[in-house]
């Protein structure tokens, strides 16, 4: 089982709106690992196209938003998610039943879990740079002088 320690990256108040908060708290960003067996790519894909509806209720109803899965043709799966805190999101769903199902399912898919469950086996990735941090910190020039607010820094 893998420890979910709190290194997020926050999402700025730039990638929201400009100078707001986000109002439930300050969201933050997430991306994972993990490694799909090279016999179960396509199956994996498949399953992943359609998710069952009340999996995808019970993602949303516990913290998981703007996620998503990247898929590799070697089977490396690297996920992004933005929640407030991933490690009671994960704990949301651990106690739902639809989750219990899908990762009893979802564990035959992965190398290396050695029996834990994906979603809690994965490996956090550290975030190292974020386009829209670094423009909020250094707005672009204007034509009378220094730069100022990037025009995309209040777009997500």
């Amino acid at each position: 089982m893998v420890e979910l320690v709190e290194t997020p990256t926050p999402v700025s108040a730039s990638s929201t709106n400009e100078g707001a908060r986000p109002t439930k708290g300050l969201i933050m960003r997430y991306c994972f690992q993990l490694q799909v067996r090279p016999d179960r790519i396509e199956d994996y894909r498949a399953r992943h196209a359609a998710v069952w509806p009340e999996m995808l209720d019970a993602l949303a109803e516990t913290g998981w938003r703007n996620y998503s899965l990247f898929l590799r043709d070697d089977g490396l799966l690297i996920g992004y998610v933005e929640t407030d805190s991933l490690a009671d999101a994960v704990a949301g769903m651990a106690r739902t039943e639809v989750n219990a199902r899908w990762q009893a399912e979802m564990g035959e898919f992965f190398e290396e879990l050695d029996g834990v469950p994906p979603d809690q086996g994965f490996l956090l990735l550290e975030e190292v740079f974020h386009l829209e941090d670094q423009l909020a910190r250094h707005p672009a020039p204007t034509p009378d002088g220094p730069r100022r607010h990037h025009p995309r820094s209040d777009v997500r």
